[in-house]
């Protein structure tokens, strides 16, 4: 019977295939960037190649992993530092500005029996660590005001931050790497509103500024013009005569060359306004 199993092409092909099949269910290669978690009936048997602090590149235990077909499951979870992207949120600061907030976390998973316990994947603790990454953002910026972030103190609403993650995140067998705020702008609407409040408060500077120039204009104005007028006095007082001549030689000019000649005046020579011209000087 054996004999003739062995000497049907058919039956050896069907067994060759039958035992890659088996081949391929019980064999997994685990790289360098992945731990495994070998289960059974939704129990963790034990972990290949997982995550320890400081280790080398090159010198972990990855390689081929064996399981019990059909008895034993593997679930491959990456080694390295992930990333977790916030949706955008709208947060309310102190000082009553609502803020769109853009924030991101690295982390890594560093207990992956744990993890599998209690969460099962990496998709679903990257969503559960998005919603507490937004609690956690939403619950340290609303005790800042919007200035806060343009300081020195946000590095420490970042840290504030990370480490109320990281409190949430060890229960899943995560650890939070860093976090950071991508951006924090005010609405378009708060933004034009606030552009038209800073341009009519820099309207009214300007106008301001303006009617002091003039005021100031208006006052070295009227000194000049007090300052000429008691000159014209002194001058007045230490020769009368000259100084009605030389008023009278400064409205000539003012009415006789207007610097167009487009005007004609035709006055009697007996005219007074005449009186320096007939009287010879």
């Amino acid at each position: 019977m054996t004999q003739n199993f062995f000497r049907n092409p058919l039956y050896v092909g069907f067994a060759a295939i039958a035992v890659l099949i088996l081949l391929s269910m019980s064999v997994t290669v685990v790289t360098e960037k992945q731990q495994a978690i070998i289960s059974s009936y939704g129990k963790v048997d034990r972990v290949v190649n997982a995550y320890r602090k400081g280790e080398e590149f090159g010198k972990t235990r990855a390689g081929l992993t064996f399981r019990i077909p059909l008895v034993e499951q593997i679930q491959l979870i990456d080694k390295r530092v992930l990333s977790v992207e916030m949706e955008q949120q709208e947060v309310l600061s102190t000082d009553q500005l609502r803020l769109q907030v853009d924030a991101f976390a690295r982390f890594r998973i560093t207990k992956p029996d744990q993890m599998y316990r209690t969460i099962r994947t990496e998709d679903r603790l990257r969503d559960q660590l998005r919603t507490i990454l937004g609690s956690s953002l939403r619950n340290e910026l609303g005790k800042r005001t919007f200035a806060t972030l343009l300081s020195a103190e946000r590095g420490e609403v970042m840290e504030n931050i990370q480490t109320a993650l990281n409190r949430e995140a060890s229960k899943y067998g995560a650890e939070v790497i860093d976090v950071r705020i991508k951006r924090a702008d005010l609405p378009a609407a708060t933004l034009q509103s606030a552009y038209n409040r800073m341009r009519s408060a820099r309207n009214q500077e300007a106008i301001a500024i303006d009617a002091e120039g003039q005021k100031e204009a208006q006052i070295i104005r009227a000194e000049a013009e007090a300052e000429a007028a008691r000159i014209y006095a002194i001058s007045y007082n230490k020769d009368p005569e000259f100084y009605d001549f030389y008023r009278a030689m400064q409205s000539y000019r003012q009415t006789f060359q207007n610097g167009e000649g487009s005007s004609n005046i035709i006055l009697s020579p007996q005219n007074a306004y005449l009186e320096k011209f007939r009287n010879g000087r």
